[in-house]
């Protein structure tokens, strides 16, 4: 896997220090809390200043999420995704280029919205075929047994929820969880900056934004919020 976090800007320390760049199957978790006592209305962010680890694939920041998923099926010719695509770009008068926006983001949520509200009957139709013909089970449970397992195991679970991408990493060692991380949508979105200063989505995402009223920044909020922050994140 390609995948690493980093936490140069993050309240977290690693053993190989601030600039290293982590795998998640060896991944810590170290918290170290260096930003101001509250109240406070400003951040330094030349050191740390968020919970959020950076995550990185080969070294790149990705944003997640419907938009992301949109523009991959756009590109791979998807029939339907880019006959909805094109209808929103026509009806809006802009071209492809103005998905990478808050518009963009707000417009493949409802584009993949009416995509699963077309196929959810085939869905509900598939699940009562396969109840009718007594195949009951939700999952795979072949090696579900810990007693199967080695004494010293690894495992990783992927799944594309709707805010994005998730994974889950577990280091198993003498039937106990040795290690435990998870690199979950919003981390990949919120993340702040990198070892080389580059920034996460939510960050570039509003580089140069134009704010009419600093006092009341709504711009800002609504760039955010077309990421769908995960309030526990």
């Amino acid at each position: 896997s390609k995948i690493t976090e980093e936490i140069k800007h993050s309240w977290y320390t690693y053993e190989g220090g601030e600039n290293a760049k982590l795998h998640p199957s060896q991944g810590e978790t170290n918290p170290n809390y260096t930003g101001p006592e509250p109240p406070y209305e400003r951040l330094d962010t030349t050191n740390g200043y968020s919970w959020l680890k950076s995550p990185r694939y080969d070294g790149v920041p990705m944003e997640v999420g419907p938009l992301a998923r949109m523009l991959v099926n756009y590109a791979q010719g998807h029939e339907q995704v880019v006959g909805l695509v094109n209808h929103v770009l026509q009806t809006l008068g802009v071209g492809p280029e103005a998905l990478f926006s808050t518009l963009g983001r707000v417009a493949a949520r409802g584009i993949e919205t009416q995509i699963l509200v077309d196929k959810i009957g085939d869905f509900v139709d598939e699940l009562a075929e396969n109840m009718g013909n007594g195949e009951l089970r939700i999952h795979d449970n072949a090696k579900w047994d810990p007693s199967t397992w080695p004494k010293d195991s690894m495992g990783a679970g992927f799944h594309e929820a709707p805010r994005g991408s998730l994974s889950h990493w577990v280091h198993v060692k003498d039937e106990k969880i040795e290690r435990y991380q998870c690199v979950v949508p919003s981390t990949w979105n919120a993340g702040p900056r990198d070892s080389a200063d580059t920034p996460g989505p939510y960050e570039a995402a509003l580089l140069g934004t134009p704010v009419a009223d600093p006092e009341q920044p709504i711009e800002i909020l609504r760039t955010v919020h077309s990421f769908d922050p995960c309030l526990a994140c």
